[in-house]
């Protein structure tokens, strides 16, 4: 049992939205297939990643370093023979060879892409779909197929208005979603004109959520927190830099609603960090790391881990990335949620074809591995990886 070939390109997927702090006119995302010698259906099976959104494709460091450093290590060395399958655990240590410490910003993104291919491997070799394998051997053993997931979108875009923008979110609510959410931190009197003319579109059950993608300094977010307590809003996200652990303690002294962050730090130490300085209340407030770019689910599995030590349950995990990785770690490991872009950053986001929002929440098929094979659209983008 073996990786015979680890293939990645780099894709487009440009939008002309943006967020406070920058746009997507240039975005681009890392696609890999990882392709190994063993057969299922008479197929040599392979398993695929790609990266998060926000985050630039990591093609260079792919093809150069993580990549080479699998491929030339002793297959045997990377086989779990308790499983008779493949070591995520023990591919990426070989991926992290001689990696100094620290600076988690590009390569945790190149090394968790590699990780999502690998695991989707392992469950389609062990013939299971990866939520039901995450349950059995890191779980209670009963996986939830059962999910949360609210609707991102609410970005500026050229020409939109207040009545775009109680269309876009109406039009979340119509497909089934509970919660949506919509970017903020260009300017407060506009965004609280925004806030509201949402808020006028919410029935009751239905929530809004608001994000500021680490936009607001000290004095502008301390306003923000101001304001924005007369709502009640499902989470005040990101309001400051993601490493700001001291902005983000005092806010929670300020704003007693849920604040949700935490998609923009890369690494068990960058999340223990978080925890241990970021004044971060477990009885409300949500945490949003991304394994697709924080290296993957071997260091998500530690991240779980630590917040167990530290008091933290996870159901108040909601990922960022609105990707199948997530949601089938939250149906395997008992998440809170997951994030979804039902309009946006299309294949890579959603859900298997047939899957539909009910009261805010969808329910997973049983599909080997992730399950990207379930969406047409992405599997036919996936496979050009193999032409």
């Amino acid at each position: 049992m073996r990786i015979k070939e680890i293939r990645e390109k780099t894709v487009l997927i440009t939008s002309q939205i943006a967020n406070a702090f920058i746009d997507f006119s240039k975005m681009t995302c890392s696609v890999v297939a990882v392709v190994t010698d063993v057969v299922r259906n008479d197929k040599p099976v392979v398993g695929y990643g790609f990266n998060s959104n926000g985050r630039y494709g990591q093609g260079s460091l792919i093809r150069e370093r993580f990549a080479p450093r699998i491929l030339e290590t002793d297959p045997k060395s990377l086989i779990d023979a308790q499983f008779d399958n493949l070591d995520p655990a023990k591919i990426w240590a070989r991926m992290m060879t001689n990696e100094k410490p620290g600076g988690h910003g590009e390569r945790s993104v190149a090394v968790g892409t590699i990780d999502m291919a690998v695991w989707d491997a392992v469950a389609k070799i062990a013939e299971k779909p990866l939520f039901e394998l995450l349950a059995q051997r890191y779980g209670t053993g009963a996986p939830n197929p059962k999910v949360f997931v609210y609707a991102a979108g609410g970005y500026y875009y050229p020409g939109k208005g207040l009545p775009e923008l109680k269309k876009e979110m109406n039009g979340y609510l119509d497909r089934g979603y509970t919660v949506v959410k919509m970017k903020i931190g260009r300017g407060l009197l506009e965004d609280l004109g925004r806030i509201e003319a949402v808020l006028e579109e919410l029935k009751p059950g239905r929530r809004l959520a608001v994000d500021a993608n680490g936009r607001l300094d000290r004095d502008t977010a301390f306003a923000y927190a101001e304001a924005l307590k007369r709502y009640e809003l499902f989470w005040f996200e990101e309001a400051g830099d993601p490493l700001d652990y001291e902005l983000q303690r005092e806010l929670g002294t300020r704003y007693s609603g849920p604040m949700a962050t935490g998609e923009n730090l890369f690494s068990v130490q960058d999340a223990r960090n978080l925890i241990r300085y970021g004044g971060l209340r477990p009885d409300r407030d949500w945490l949003q790391f991304d394994c697709a770019l924080s290296y993957g689910l071997v260091e998500y599995l530690r991240i779980l881990q630590m917040l167990k030590e530290h008091g933290w349950s996870p159901a108040r995990c909601i990922p960022h990335g609105g990707h199948q990785m997530s949601l089938n770690i939250a149906a395997g490991l008992g998440l809170g949620g997951n994030e979804s872009y039902p309009d946006l950053f299309q294949p890579y986001g959603g859900f298997p074809d047939g899957v539909n929002v009910e009261e805010g929440y969808v329910r997973l098929p049983e599909l080997p591995g992730i399950g990207f094979e379930g969406k047409s659209d992405l599997y036919r983008a996936l496979k050009t990886l193999l032409d």
